[in-house]
């Protein structure tokens, strides 16, 4: 067996690629290695540490009430406990990352979750203490220590996950059977995806470039990336329908155990968001499918020359796009311009990623798909990871990565309590960060064509982040709820897959044999049910910011950071109070829309001229 010190970090120094030297990162500053000193003090102190925790404070906490400076010092030990094994389990999680196919990485992901859910059972008790505490005589507590003061708000939203908590002994058992229940499927479901190969033309591919493919100019590769796609998800969709209806079990005896009676309930209360604030907005995005979606989709069809599109057509690039392939040094200069536009600290921030190593961009075999933000903890920093093809859209994607990046640096002085940002704001840095790079480079444009591709492909991005992602919670939902009667067969969540998309995209695109298995792929469905909504809250709301930008942007940015910097310690309707929104009006959202509605109308008046 090759030596484990092989696989101790990914290499820092970049690699020579058609688009340029692209970056791998350094997870030195998480640990210098799997087998080094660091890690395995760490590793082998999490469990003593969480039981020496526990031997302190289980059934004391109310004793700790006499003295709220006490109870600080508690939640403080807690707080601190909870970083150190953050950090073990981020650096174990970004080398999974890093190529899930790995068997060496696959055990020492899996030894590391179970090590640090052992710790956790030992953690478990000090939540469910806090919530039994008397309201008066912590309100009490509060008031008389400025130390315990500051936790308030943690406490407050502990306090929100009450009513669905069960008995120690019960909570215990979900913990501890969560290794083999629900965190092995995600693990299943993550080497195999990373390990399917698809055929295009007699190339054999990974699934991220095989994807890319959609986005090619000639229609003959598109359509044969659709093929390949659909025959290997076809020859795998039993086992991905497997997964699927266990982790749907599996969340619908949760919840029962818990009493949510929505399936997305357990979501909403994650996201801290209420449920007919999520209606409200789903509702609003369904209404708007004819005005966004199936007439833009209409409009492809009449530029691309055929009567309607293919589903492989739908993000296609324009006949007229110039076909430039973007190299890293310009991806980098782009979004850093767009950010320093806006606010040179934004571009500060976001440097650092590049400097630093925080940022891995090749493609690489099992390598897991997509890109992502990790915020791993906040004493370290955060780490990005991209499938960079220099698309368009690649460098959309390191704008919007950057921006929960920038975000979760800012947001790390609360603490590892109080950092993490509830899903339905976690994307609003996201989105904001793509929308400045794509106001910037439409600035730049100089003629109509050139406009007019760079508005497409903005509304492109815009219904992929809105309309398709309500498509997806509305898949979910359906799946979630049938699944209460009984097992799906593939059959039938392909029926219910085609039968979302076909409301959404509407009569201008053909779905043809096999897109009925391209549920298989998606990641959040597995991983984070009902997740998806939060993409479309989060271009929503920026859409609504940004215009609170153009009309009034005197003191906007401090504003704006101050959001970012509140992290999880406020509720969405304080951070958006300063701006004058409010996302429990339903005119919110229809402003929101009206953005991409406006995209839309002026490039049927580009059309007409």
């Amino acid at each position: 067996m090759t030596p484990l010190s092989h696989y101790d970090a990914e290499a820092s120094h970049a690699v020579d690629t058609e688009f340029g030297p692209l970056p791998q990162w350094n997870l030195d500053d998480l640990f210098p290695g799997m087998e080094s000193p660091d890690f395995k003090k760490a590793f082998e102190a999490a469990v003593p540490e969480a039981e020496a925790f526990e031997a302190k404070y289980k059934g004391k906490l109310v004793a700790l009430l006499k003295n709220g400076d006490d109870l600080a010092t508690a939640i403080k030990d807690f707080e601190t406990i909870e970083a150190r094994l953050g950090r073990i389990v981020s650096y174990a999680g970004l080398l999974y990352a890093g190529n899930s196919a790995d068997p060496v990485r696959a055990k020492f992901y899996g030894d590391v979750q179970e090590r640090l859910t052992l710790a956790s059972r030992h953690l478990l008790f000090f939540s469910l203490e806090l919530n039994k505490l008397d309201e008066a005589e912590l309100n009490a507590a509060i008031s008389g220590s400025e130390r315990l003061s500051y936790f308030r708000p943690w406490l407050d939203d502990l306090r929100l996950d009450k009513p669905y908590e069960l008995d120690e002994q019960l909570e215990r058992l979900f913990l501890e059977k969560s290794s083999t229940g629900r965190s092995a499927f995600n693990r299943l479901f993550d080497e195999t995806m990373s390990s399917l190969r698809f055929e295009v033309n007699g190339e054999d591919m990974a699934i991220e470039p095989t994807l890319n493919l959609l986005q090619d100019h000639d229609p003959s590769r598109r359509k044969a990336a659709a093929e390949a796609l659909a025959k290997t998800f076809g020859e795998n969709v039993r086992l991905f329908t497997l997964i699927t209806n266990t982790l749907a079990k599996d969340k619908q005896i949760g919840d029962e155990w818990r009493g949510f009676n929505d399936v997305a309930d357990s979501r909403h209360l994650a996201n801290r968001v209420e449920g007919p604030v999520v209606d409200a907005m789903v509702s609003a995005v369904q209404d708007a499918f004819p005005r966004i979606s199936h007439r833009y989709y209409a409009m492809k069809a009449k530029w691309l020359g055929i009567d309607r599109l293919n589903h492989w057509d739908r993000n296609a690039p324009l006949p007229t796009a110039y076909q430039r392939v973007i190299d890293w040094a310009d991806a980098r200069e782009t979004v850093l311009d767009a950010y320093a536009g806006f606010d040179p600290k934004m571009a500060e921030i976001a440097r650092d990623f590049f400097d630093n190593g925080w940022i891995d961009a090749p493609v690489r075999p099992g390598k897991s798909p997509g890109a992502f933000a990790h915020p791993t903890v906040p004493d370290v920093h955060p780490y990005v990871l991209l499938n960079y093809q220099g698309k368009p859209r690649d460098v959309m994607t390191l704008a919007h990565e950057l921006g929960h990046g920038v975000h979760q640096v800012l947001a790390a002085k609360q603490g590892a309590l109080m950092a993490s940002t509830p899903l339905t704001l976690a994307e609003t840095a996201s989105v904001f960060g793509e929308m400045l790079t794509f106001r910037s480079l439409l600035e730049q444009t100089r003629t109509a064509d050139e406009r007019k591709t760079m508005l497409a492909a903005k509304v492109e991005d815009m219904i992929n982040t809105v309309v398709r992602q309500i498509t997806f919670y509305l898949f979910e939902r359906r799946i979630h709820e049938e699944r209460r009667n009984g097992e799906l067969t593939s059959d039938q969540i392909g029926e219910i897959w085609l039968s979302v998309q076909e409301m959404s995209l509407g009569n201008a695109v053909k779905i043809g044999p096999g897109y009925e298995t391209f549920w298989t792929y998606i990641p959040h469905f597995i991983h984070s049910p009902f997740y998806v909504y939060a993409y479309a809250f989060g271009d929503c709301l920026v859409n609504s910011l940004y215009a609170v930008y153009q009309s009034s942007p005197n003191g906007f940015q401090e504003k704006y950071f101050d959001m970012l910097k509140a992290g999880g310690s406020k509720h969405h309707s304080k951070l958006l109070k300063p701006f004058g929104l409010d996302a429990s009006d339903p005119d919110f959202w229809h402003q929101g829309l009206s953005v991409i509605e406006a995209m839309i109308d002026e490039l049927e008046t580009i059309e007409a001229a």
